[in-house]
């Protein structure tokens, strides 16, 4: 489990593709302290390190991963949000994130509000995920507060330190994040879904 508080930025090092599958190199300030097998918030995907090198982690993108997330558009040099496991004797920052993306949206506005900004994201709305004006939302593995809820988008204001310290800064009109709902609303989502 994780909280959507991004520990570090990873760097895309290299990207090698083996069947349908993708296995990524990143390099990280905190790679060197990982261990083989430990689960890591990737952009917020829960992906397994399987190698380690210097500091330099490896992982593994199967095709189920893939099609529901935005790893196939990255590029050697890409930053990735970094975030370890939630330790059950720390603070719980953010919000519960289980690291499994639901779908990708799409940025269709970024507005600079003068020491802030608004960043709006389109989604489809056929997978009958829903959000409520300030709720929770992971955008690329980082917690968000909705500022203004729609059918199919939502937007989020976003503070000077977040800008600086994840991968909001390379987001612009037309790119693709990985987007996980928030957990009790998609409970409540599929128990009116049945109900109906």
């Amino acid at each position: 489990m994780f909280t959507g508080i991004i520990e570090t930025l990873g760097i895309v090092k290299k990207i090698e593709k083996e069947h349908t599958n993708i296995h990524l190199y990143i390099e990280s300030s905190i790679s060197e302290e990982l261990k083989i097998d430990q689960s890591v918030a990737h952009n917020g995907i829960c992906l397994t390190v399987v190698a380690l090198e210097n500091a330099i982690h490896k992982v593994t993108a199967i095709d189920e991963t893939l099609s529901k997330t935005n790893l196939s558009t990255l590029k050697e040099g890409d930053l990735m949000n970094i975030e370890r496991c939630t330790r059950a004797d720390g603070r719980f920052d953010g919000h519960i994130v289980q690291g499994h993306v639901d779908q990708t949206a799409t940025c269709i506005e970024k507005k600079d509000q003068d020491g802030s900004w608004l960043f709006t994201f389109q989604y489809d709305p056929s997978k009958n995920n829903i959000t409520v004006e300030k709720g929770s939302v992971t955008v690329n593995g980082i917690s968000l507060t909705i500022v203004n809820s729609r059918f199919d988008r939502f937007t989020v204001a976003i503070i000077p330190y977040t800008i600086e310290h994840t991968n909001l800064k390379e987001v612009k009109v037309g790119s693709e994040v990985n987007i996980e709902f928030d957990i009790v609303g998609k409970y409540v989502s599929k128990i009116m879904a049945l109900r109906n």
